[in-house]
């Protein structure tokens, strides 16, 4: 009886060490190392970029530890392989890496697939200026609504952006498009990158040209919080309650709107992107149309798809824009986009008269290049009746 026992903790122990052993494989680590030889010892660098263990772009939150020699280094774990993206700080985005020239350096990129040491060099850093679109410029006349509050989330800032005529024709509604990271749409001054989407200018032309109707632009800021705010989980459910229940019926008393479902949108990219598409899918008595420019529905643990493929409803009489693009994170959420295409036409929704699907490979994941498709897609959703 000793023998069996003892040999049935020796397969236990066995099992356990495999286990573990497992476990750690899926761990990836990456460090980070970098060279700066102007800047002093005492010097506070930081590592920023598109993933929670980067800060999701908070410029000062991930401080690297001095390695001497001018050289800071910093490492992270990852749990499944990835495109990250990433930037160099000395805590503001007022103080980032930059060319000769003082204009901030292009994202980094790297793509991990095991356990790496990433080596950079940053010669020259921003001196409290950053080069901007538009020199800060907004066109058009904005509102702007501080400090909202919401039931389970972080205060933020709204802008809402009044198309021309509102001021003078007193009896014209108009439809409304939310717009998530809405200091990152209208404002190059308030923008976490210096550069913003320009949907003041491109609305203001489109309006002008005639090409669309006009519409009010609800610009909703993000937090700290906005990994969780934007995806599905307590804190985005307490978000999207935020927008249907305390935003919307707000932006209706204080604003001339249509707040039908018909005129009533959403729109984002990244995490923006995916919550876009979940607040029509799980509200589809108060919005009926969304872009999704390069939706994360399944990146990091994150899977929409599934959502979408075990509904039981009947379909829903919605509208999707959605795209990607083909240069780093880009290929990564590809996959996702892909799969989220297949199950809508699984569920019966037809490209071209429920959704449409733009690939562009050469497009990066950043504000510059979903400006670049904007325009196509606030046509699209605005002419679907």
């Amino acid at each position: 009886m000793k023998v069996k026992i003892f040999s049935a903790l020796v397969v236990l122990v066995f099992f356990c060490v495999i286990n573990t052993q497992a476990r750690n494989e899926s761990v990836i680590h990456v460090t980070f190392i970098l060279n700066s030889p102007d800047l002093s010892a005492d010097s506070s660098v930081y590592l920023t970029g598109g993933i929670e263990q980067l800060g999701n772009w908070n410029p000062g939150q991930i401080k690297m530890d001095y390695q001497g020699d001018q050289t800071w280094s910093k490492e992270i774990t990852i749990n499944t392989p990835m495109s990250i993206e990433y930037k160099y700080t000395l805590g503001a985005w007022e103080r980032e890496g930059a060319k000769a020239d003082g204009s901030p350096l292009s994202n980094f990129e790297a793509k991990i697939s095991h356990d790496t040491i990433i080596k950079d060099s940053v010669l020259f850093w921003t001196k409290g200026g950053r080069q901007r679109v538009n020199q800060g410029q907004i066109t058009g006349t904005v509102k702007y609504h501080r400090g909202m509050k919401g039931d389970g989330i972080k205060d933020r800032d709204v802008i809402v952006w009044l198309p021309p005529g509102y001021e003078t024709d007193k009896t014209r509604h108009y439809p409304v498009i939310y717009m998530h990271d809405g200091q990152n749409i209208i404002d190059p001054a308030t923008s976490s990158f210096g550069v913003d989407w320009g949907i003041d200018e491109t609305v203001d032309r489109l309006i002008t040209s005639r090409a669309i109707a006009p519409v009010i632009v609800v610009g909703i800021y993000n937090t700290s919080d906005r990994s969780q705010e934007y995806m599905p989980g307590e804190k985005g459910s307490a978000y999207m309650n935020f927008i249907v229940n305390k935003l919307k019926p707000f932006i209706d008393s204080a604003y001339r709107t249509m707040p039908d479902r018909r005129h009533t949108m959403v729109g984002g990219s990244s995490a923006g992107g995916m919550i876009s598409f979940m607040l029509v899918w799980e509200h589809t008595d108060v919005f009926s149309k969304a872009i999704c420019m390069s939706p994360a529905f399944k990146i990091m643990g994150w899977d929409y798809v599934k959502v979408v493929r075990a509904s039981m409803e009947k379909k829903k009489h919605v509208f999707f824009y959605i795209d990607i693009g083909g240069v780093g994170l880009e290929a990564q959420l590809e996959p996702g986009v892909d799969d989220m295409i297949a199950a809508l036409k699984a569920r019966g929704y037809q490209e071209g008269k429920d959704f449409v699907f733009l690939r562009d490979p050469n497009a990066k994941h950043f504000e510059a290049d979903w400006a670049k498709r904007f325009p196509q897609a606030l046509m699209l959703i605005l002419s679907k009746k």
